[in-house]
């Protein structure tokens, strides 16, 4: 199954601009010898995978149906981003204050964003019930300070007013290739373990006894889960919210929330799979879920952003070791946590750049495996290890590619090395716009940060 066009955004296209987007942040000084790393995002793709989101939805769901896709702001978590995707009718979901805060900032309505955590404090969940955010329960005793804060007398009518509240269920379907984002395996730590011994049953009454509880939440993972275990997640909370309102005699839980987790292609251009090739697959295999009984809510994150962005890094150094060539930039560790520590998980594209911008020729020797390292004081700081480029030399630019979700909000500050600046792009023709998502971070911000202002409190105790 593919989907490599997000309508009308193609491979080709999305390439092209960002061909032009690099050199045109070289022209325009984004990229210097003083600024030595930037991400660049493009605008249009980012619109073009939002409007293929809802596509694919809308193609499946009964008219009428509510239906809230909530980006993951923990992909990007970057109040222009969000805004941007909020225009594109999109809501969020949030797993902290700091989230929540930034949605808020990003001017999402209170009725898009969805709150999700398995460790929210009781003054996190007051607070979101306050503001009538939606809320997902990750297990019993979150359960047990939900009855305290929304019915204190143990009234079945809720005595607190509040937005939706579902319950998170882990549907224990498997796990994928890579481990650490797989939350729906036997001991995943999220949700509540649905065939444990005993648990179903649990569920069925805990629901029946909180008339409140009106929605179901499952996640089956990220990147390296295939679409087909994806499905049968959702497919047992189908059937479990089918079972429950069975139980109760009404249609009690009225919304299903089936998380996100599209997982992305990183060898190429192309977007595969698509959000059409799930829909389509959920449609099949999971047909009831889109009959219109049930609203929906989707968590999508990475594969919205991924294909938009790239980080942009100077060659400081070129040099050779036993043989290696080895380009030293400012694109490492810092940005590419997950690359540097998981090359196996987190391979990424890399282009070569001239200092102008331009993609760099091939040498008539062909082109040369090299390490691209990057600016960390540890010896595994490497994005890539013995890939064939160009031969880079200083002054050349390198450009880590699908790198627009996680690489640029979850920045890892080894050595204290700043923050990047974030742009966003249109290309018109030639014609390159740059607006400031971010600018980067000052070395006095560091220091801030770092307890400047208090250097001499530990000689006061």
């Amino acid at each position: 199954m593919t989907s490599n066009t997000l309508a009308g955004d193609g491979p080709e296209r999305r390439a092209a601009r960002r061909e032009t987007a690099v050199r045109a942040a070289v022209e325009q000084g984004l990229l210097s010898p003083g600024e030595p790393v930037v991400g660049l995002l493009d605008v249009t793709a980012i619109r073009a995978a939002a409007a293929a989101l809802r596509t694919a939805f809308d193609e499946v769901t009964a008219p009428g149906t509510a239906v809230l896709h909530a980006f993951a702001v923990k992909a990007a978590a970057l109040v222009p981003v969000l805004r941007l995707l909020a225009d594109e009718g999109l809501g969020c979901e949030v797993a902290s204050p700091g989230e929540l805060a930034l949605a808020r900032a990003a001017g999402v309505p209170p009725e898009r964003i969805v709150l999700d955590s398995p460790a929210k404090t009781t003054g996190e969940l007051r607070e979101a019930l306050a503001a009538r955010i939606a809320v997902n329960a990750d297990n019993p005793e979150e359960l047990d300070r939900l009855d305290a804060l929304i019915a204190p007398r143990g009234d079945t009518t809720p005595a607190t007013p509040h937005g939706p509240v579902g319950l998170r269920v882990n549907p224990q379907v498997g796990g994928g290739s890579i481990d650490a984002l797989s939350t729906a395996t036997a001991t995943s730590k999220f949700g509540i373990a649905l065939q444990d011994p005993g648990v179903r049953e649990r569920v069925v009454r805990a629901v029946a006894e909180r008339p409140w509880l009106t929605r179901l939440h499952a996640h089956t993972g990220s990147q390296g889960i295939p679409l087909e275990l994806m499905t049968a997640g959702v497919r047992a909370v189908y059937e479990l919210a089918e079972e429950i309102n069975e139980t109760v005699g009404h249609r009690q839980i009225d919304t299903l929330d089936i998380g996100g987790g599209l997982p992305v292609n990183f060898g190429s251009d192309e977007f595969t799979p698509g959000y059409r090739d799930y829909a389509q697959l959920l449609l099949t295999t999971v047909p009831g879920l889109f009959d219109g009984r049930y609203g929906l809510v989707t968590e999508f994150g990475r594969s919205l952003l991924a294909k938009s962005g790239t980080v942009l890094a100077r060659v400081e150094y070129a040099k050779s070791a036993g043989g290696r060539a080895i380009a030293v930039t400012h694109a490492g560790a810092q940005l590419a946590t997950r690359t540097v520590f998981a090359p196996e998980s987190w391979p990424l594209r890399i282009t070569a750049y001239d200092a102008a911008g331009r993609p760099k020729p091939t040498a008539p020797g062909g082109l040369v495996a090299q390490d691209i390292a990057g600016p960390c004081c540890f010896a595994g700081d490497l994005v890539a290890r013995d890939r064939p480029l160009p031969h880079l030399a200083a002054g050349d630019l390198v450009g880590l590619l699908d790198t627009g979700a996680y690489y640029f909000s979850n920045h890892f500050a080894y050595n204290s090395l700043p923050r990047p600046g974030v742009y966003g792009f249109t290309v018109d023709g030639d014609e390159v716009r740059f607006a400031t998502v971010r600018p980067p971070q000052t070395v006095e911000e560091i220091v801030t940060e770092s307890g400047g202002d208090h250097a001499g409190s530990l000689l006061e105790v």
